[in-house]
């Protein structure tokens, strides 16, 4: 658990899978965002974009090694379960096919109820769901 709730940055997975996996398009994008990330303050994920990020490594403790000392852990808030409902079903409702879109608004709802912004490559759909959250990304 960070030391702050409310303050920050919530880490999308997408940008540390970029890091990860050197990733030809997006590594330089995503290291920079990420460095100023860190500059600004609080960086952190949640064990969604923990287990997200693991699909890239053999063992847990390669995983741990891996990640930026820095970077913060935070449990997910039982308001943003709710919320992420909220935003799967709306979802639904305006013709989304994707059956498993779930982690991703969890993620944005975890940011959103509390207050920090989200760090992703994946805007569109935060975007509609989550209008009033605030992103960084391309």
């Amino acid at each position: 658990m960070t030391d702050r709730p409310g303050a920050g940055i919530l880490v999308d997975s997408n940008v540390l899978l970029d890091l990860f996996t050197e990733d030809a398009t997006w590594a330089a994008w995503s290291e920079a965002r990420l460095a100023e990330a860190f500059d600004a303050g609080q960086v952190v994920i949640n064990p969604i974009v923990y287990a997200e990020i693991s699909v890239a490594f053999e063992r847990v403790e390669d995983l741990d090694a891996a990640l930026p000392e820095r970077l913060g852990r935070e449990d997910l808030p039982w308001e943003a379960g709710f919320l992420a409902g909220k935003c799967f079903l709306d979802y639904r409702r305006r013709g989304g096919t994707r059956r498993s879109p779930l982690p991703d608004f969890y993620i944005g709802a975890h940011a959103a109820v509390t207050g920090r912004a989200l760090l992703t490559r994946d805007s569109s759909r935060y975007r509609t769901q989550l209008p009033s959250l605030t992103l960084i990304s391309p």
